[in-house]
This record gives structure tokens, C-alpha cells and sequence, in this order.
């Protein structure tokens, strides 16, 4: 494998702009220049992708723009040593020495592992020391060769075990990050530095990164006296440490304050009323700190979980729905339960089939109605999990995998009782956190092997079904059929508001909780099979599509007022929003919201308005363009999800017209300086 970093790569006191954007976007232009990267700009766009989620800036005047991308052909680390600074939102100020790593899409784990390395040494004041100090880009590119590829040392005499110290707090901690390339090793170093300094403290660390993640021996958990999660996603089998004293934060925290992570969970560890692992596997921290999420964080969360579970038996049931109806007319649903059960391919149904004791004469016959009962057949058997399936999942978030049954089993009273989706997110909810509660209960070691496969889901769904036929489930099936009825009753004005009031939901945060929560309310009714229902969801798939249509469209207009990186992304970006998924316009949006999110809106609250005003129902909830034989009346929908798209487009380029961003006016203007040169 070629080195990672070569003279090419490395720029020393160099002037790459004053903003984070810039900067990223020339190490970007490095790394394609040096042939280690097919696009500069789809790199770019990645990387700024990535740093919109979590700022890079560490401790030490450090920045580490990381990514994974499509564009890079081997794993690159790009180095500048700034002459001007850059505030990449590290906790002492400016950044000055910005290492961009770059790894494949497809890249194996070992790439990771070579990559991880350096970002572990940037938690090293002598090495960072040494950066600042080098003289040429050879003394760089053997700093960090020297880093990646150290010399073999001496084994060193394994360290005294203080088993049998009273005074020794043992801990152990996972450190996780979302892309696990780099903050997932810097936490993990940062915590075991700090605490080699100390002589009373051992700790263990698990790095649940991208590369090999070699689990905690259970030994050494069963032997801590607390726990340490400095994550900022879900920690793998957090079961394991039930019962544990923990300290929970975000993984830059243990980058920034090690010491202070480690002195309260010594501190955890001595109080017998921190909180602590739950049995279930979900962990709660022990102080109020600004790391910590709160507990309506937390919920939302879980919905989104529940939420992001649910919709794959929604797509899944709703188009095996409406291609049910594609091969077996839409008549066919008033005996697809017969026709599936009591016919097969070598006793094809005819025109005329007893259902029930009545004669129903069907425009299809033979195998079309067949085939189409079974596929709608089987689309109701996945329409019929989305309550249990969104309850179990949302539950799950908030317990572990002990909160699954009790969920499932409070979702499926939901639709027992006609409480629907509004009770399934009640249930999940509740699962969730009584499941957490028991877990959270001191009991006998004998015990606590039962507690998550026995003891808390029977006790938990025992109190879900309870409450919900005891106590809410009457108020919850009057909520639901208020809301069925209220969306029957629709007709003009107020139909065509409920449209632009979706359209505003899909095309504010492009895939986010506002978007999800609006997809929500749309795939749920489709589950009831009524013409309301129906509307709702054609307007929010027409609707979700403007954004990425619209900006692909406008970069193609006015490729001026759009970055390098923008056009790039605006070449794929209406494939995206033709197969109705939002998410290809976070780019824009990541860099550019105040512009871009209004124009959008406005386009989405148009395409609404207009679908539901012509009274446009579709049966699939998923797809974009390519369900239109779902979608009736099709031409309807054409002419909403053109008249949003003009909208958009329009709006968006007005925008960037009349108030310009002085970024991406600098970026056309060194574009087309490099290109007339």
C-alpha cells in the first residue's frame, strides 16, 4: 500500500482561507491534485457533510476534517499548517494544524486502523509540538510516518494488577463516534493517558470504531467499580455493564476533560445512589453536565428509532399494496383474502368468486387477480406490524433489547383497542422507560441473569397492558377516530392547508425529526386504506421530492452562484429527489440553510397545496417517480411536482441572487480565475 501521506500532500504556513469551508475545500483540491482522489468536489462535499454533524477542532490548535467517500482511491491524510487560523470549533480557539483524512467509501478496516493511529498521536502534546516545529514537508511526512509505522520497542513489564488496593477505583469506558475513524481513538487516549498519571485509577477502554472493535474481557467488567460512555452514538451491548455506576457524555468531553470524566466516575463509584446501567442495557448518566442528554433528548430519539425501524414494513407493505392492485385491479380488495386463500396457480380464480356466500364479479380473472391478491395479501401482513413494529423499536431505543417484547406487545393492544399509531408511540414510550425503571433495580447476582430475557419484559408488558386497558387506551381509540374522522371530513380550504402545512414539515429539515414526524402521519393513515389517507401521503412524497429536484435544476441555471462542490452534487441530486429522497439536498442546505431550507419550503408548501386541492391519493408511501402507476390521478401529481419544483428553483436562485453569500462568491470567482488561466 502507498504511504498515506507524501510531500504532495503536505502545505506549511499557507493561507487556505478563513473559513472552515475553504479550508476543507483546498485540502480537497490537494488530495485530487496529488491523485488520490477523483473529484475534489465530491470529496469536499463529504467532508463538509461530516463536519456539519460535529465539529473536528480538539484540543491543542488541532482540526481533523475526516471522512469516507466515494471520490478517494486509497487512504489519504492531507496536512496544512495555517498561516491564518481557523476556528473549526476546537475547545481552546483557532485551529492551525488541520489534517484532512480522507479514506475510501469501500476501504477495509486496515485502511482505518493506519488512519485511527494518527489521530490517536494528536492527543500527544510532544507530537503536536513537533508540528508546529518542523521546517519542511519531509520533517512532516516523517513525523507521521513515524506515528503510522513506529518502530518495534522493547516489550515493557506488564503493570502491577492493585487487585487487592482498597484505594485503586477500577473503570472501564467505551468511546464511540460516528464515522469511528478518529474522536473514537483520541477519547480512548486522551482517558488512558490522563488516567496512567494517576495512581489511583485503572482503566480499560473498548473503542467501538469503524476498525476492529476487540470487546472488554467480561472479567475486567465484572471487576469495575464504574463505567465511563463517551459516545455519540449507541454503545454495542451496553447490557454488559448492567448495574454499573456510569458517567455518559458525548465523546469530545473525554477529549477536552479526561481528568474531570475520570474524578466523577471515582466519585460515582463511591456513592450508592449514582445512577447506573440499567439491566436492559440503556445508560443514564450520573450528573446534570451539558454532555448529558435530557430526557426529552432521549425520547425523541427513541421516536426517531422507532420510527427509522418502522419504515422499512411500511415501503415494504405499501408497495406489495399497490402492486397488488396493479396485477389484480382495484376491485380486488374486496375479496383478496379469499382469492389468496382458497385459490393457488392450479385453481385460478374466475370473474365471478363466492365471498362470503355472495357472488363478487371481478374485472380480472385467472392469474393476474391471483398473483394480485397474494402480493396484497402479503402487503397487509407487513402493513399490520408498522404500530407494533414503531412501539417495539421505540422502546428498544430507550431499554435495550429487553424493551423489544413489551412494546411489540403494547403496539399490537394499540391496534386491539383502535388506538392506532398514536398509541403505538404511547406504548413505546412507556415500554421504554418502565422497561428501564426495572432494569435499573438492585437485585441478587442469581437474579440478574434472568432480568433481561424474563423478569422485565414480563413485568413491563404486565404494566403496558394494564395502563392501556385500564387507563388510556379509551382516551387514545377517541383521539384516533376524532383524527380518521376529522381527515374524512376534508374537502377545499381546509385540505389544501393541511397540504401546505405537510409540504413546510417534508422540506424543513430534509430527513430530520420535523420531516420524519410529517412521513409519520402520512404512512400510519395509509395503513386504514381511506381516500384522506391517501391524499395525505401523495402530498408528502410530492412534497419530499421538491428539494433535491430543485437545487439540481437551479445548479444547472445559475452554476455561478453555486459552489464547486455544489454542482458537483447537483449532477446526482435529482435522481435522488425523482426516487423521493429528501436527504439529497442536506448538502446544500449544510451549506447554505438560511437560503436554501425557506426556498425549499416554499416549494414544498406549493406542491402540497396544489396535490391535495386535486384530491391526488397514492397507495405506495415510498418510491418518488417511479410508483406513478400508484398515484391517481397521476397527472395531478405531475403538475404539483412540477409547479413546487419551478417554485423552488426559482426562490432558491432569487435567493442567492439578491443576497449573495460571500463564500461561495469567492469560490465561483477562484474557480473561474483557475479555469481561464
Amino acid at each position: 500500500m502507498n504511504k498515506v501521506i507524501n510531500t504532495s500532500l503536505v502545505r506549511l504556513d499557507a493561507d487556505l482561507g478563513g473559513t472552515t469551508t475553504e479550508v476543507i475545500t483546498k485540502l480537497a483540491g490537494i488530495v485530487h491534485e496529488a491523485g488520490r482522489a477523483d473529484s475534489a468536489e465530491v470529496l469536499a462535499a463529504d467532508a463538509l457533510a461530516r463536519e456539519s454533524k460535529s465539529a473536528t477542532g480538539v484540543p491543542g490548535g488541532v482540526a481533523i476534517p475526516h471522512c469516507r467517500s466515494e471520490a478517494v482511491s486509497e487512504p489519504t491524510l492531507a496536512f496544512a499548517r495555517l498561516s491564518r487560523p481557523v476556528d473549526f470549533g476546537g475547545p481552546d480557539g483557532d485551529a492551525d494544524i488541520i489534517f484532512l483524512i480522507a479514506a475510501p467509501a469501500g476501504g477495509g478496516k486496515e485502511h482505518l486502523k493506519i488512519l485511527s493511529k494518527l489521530a490517536r498521536s494528536l492527543v500527544r502534546k510532544d507530537f503536536i509540538d513537533s508540528l508546529h516545529n518542523a521546517s519542511s514537508a519531509e520533517e512532516i511526512v516523517t513525523l507521521v510516518d513515524d506515528v503510522l509505522n513506529p518502530k518495534p520497542k522493547a516489550e515493557a513489564a506488564a503493570p502491577e494488577h492493585h487487585a487487592s488496593a482498597s484505594n485503586v477505583t477500577r473503570i472501564v469506558a467505551v468511546t464511540a463516534c460516528p464515522t469511528g475513524i478518529a474522536h473514537t481513538y483520541m477519547a480512548a487516549d486522551s482517558l488512558t493517558q490522563t488516567a496512567e498519571k494517576r495512581d489511583d485509577v485503572e482503566l480499560v477502554v473498548e473503542t467501538q470504531g469503524s476498525s476492529a472493535v476487540t470487546p472488554l474481557d467480561p472479567k475486567v467488567i465484572d471487576d469495575a467499580d464504574a463505567v465511563i460512555f463517551a459516545t455519540d452514538v449507541g454503545v454495542k451491548d451496553r447490557q454488559r455493564f448492567a448495574g454499573k455506576p456510569v458517567i455518559e457524555s458525548g465523546v469530545k468531553r473525554a477529549i477536552n476533560e479526561p481528568a474531570k470524566m475520570i474524578d466523577e466516575a471515582v466519585a460515582a463509584s463511591k456513592n450508592p445512589n449514582a445512577r447506573r446501567v440499567a439491566g436492559s442495557g440503556q445508560a443514564v448518566s450520573t450528573e446534570e453536565t451539558g454532555e448529558s442528554l435530557g430526557w426529552g433528548k432521549r425520547i425523541q430519539q427513541a421516536v426517531m428509532t422507532g420510527v427509522s425501524y418502522m419504515v422499512p414494513f411500511v415501503a415494504a407493505g405499501g408497495l406489495l399494496l399497490a402492486l397488488g392492485f396493479a396485477f389484480g385491479g382495484y376491485d380486488m380488495a374486496n375479496g383478496w383474502q379469499a382469492i389468496a386463500t382458497n385459490f393457488s396457480l392450479t385453481n385460478l380464480p374466475g370473474h365471478t368468486i363466492d365471498i362470503d356466500g355472495v357472488a363478487t364479479t371481478f374485472d380480472r380473472s385467472g392469474f393476474l387477480l391471483y398473483i394480485g391478491a397474494v402480493l396484497f395479501a402479503t402487503g397487509q401482513a407487513a402493513m399490520g406490524f408498522i404500530v407494533a413494529a414503531l412501539s417495539g423499536y421505540t422502546a428498544y431505543a430507550l431499554a435495550g433489547r429487553p424493551g423489544i417484547a413489551p412494546g411489540f406487545v403494547g403496539g399490537a393492544i394499540s391496534v386491539t383497542i383502535g388506538a392506532g399509531f398514536i398509541g403505538g408511540l404511547v406504548t413505546g414510550i412507556l415500554a421504554g422507560l418502565v422497561a428501564m425503571w426495572i432494569g435499573s433495580w438492585k437485585v441478587p447476582r442469581v437474579v440478574q441473569s434472568l432480568m433481561p430475557v424474563v423478569i422485565i419484559p414480563l413485568l413491563t408488558s404486565f404494566v403496558v397492558g394494564l395502563v392501556m386497558f385500564l387507563v388510556l387506551g379509551r382516551p387514545l381509540e377517541w383521539i384516533m377516530v376524532s383524527l380518521q374522522d376529522w381527515l374524512g371530513s376534508m374537502s377545499g380550504s381546509s385540505a389544501v392547508l393541511l397540504g401546505i402545512i405537510l409540504g413546510l414539515m417534508m422540506c424543513f429539515d430534509l430527513g430530520g425529526p420535523v420531516n420524519k414526524a410529517a412521513y409519520l402521519f402520512g404512512t400510519a393513515g395509509l395503513s386504514t386504506g381511506d381516500e384522506a389517507s391517501m391524499q395525505i401521503m401523495a402530498a408528502i412524497m410530492a412534497a419530499g421530492m421538491i428539494p433535491p429536484i430543485a437545487l439540481s435544476i437551479a445548479t444547472i441555471l445559475r452554476k455561478n452562484l453555486f459552489t464547486p462542490a455544489e454542482q458537483e452534487n447537483g449532477k446526482s441530486s435529482w435522481l435522488l429527489g425523482l426516487a423521493f429522497v429528501s436527504e439529497g439536498a442536506i448538502p446544500f442546505a449544510a451549506a447554505d440553510p438560511l437560503r436554501v431550507i425557506p426556498s425549499m419550503m416554499l416549494g414544498g408548501a406549493t406542491t402540497g397545496a396544489i396535490s391535495m386541492a386535486l384530491g391526488v391519493g397514492s397507495r405506495a408511501p415510498h418510491g418518488g417517480i417511479f410508483v406513478i402507476w400508484a398515484v391517481d390521478p397521476w397527472w395531478g401529481w405531475l403538475i404539483a411536482l412540477v409547479a413546487g419544483t419551478i417554485v423552488s428553483t426559482i426562490a432558491v436562485i432569487a435567493m442567492k441572487q439578491f443576497w449573495p453569500n460571500k463564500a461561495v462568491e469567492a469560490e465561483a470567482a477562484k474557480a473561474a480565475a483557475v479555469a481561464n488561466a
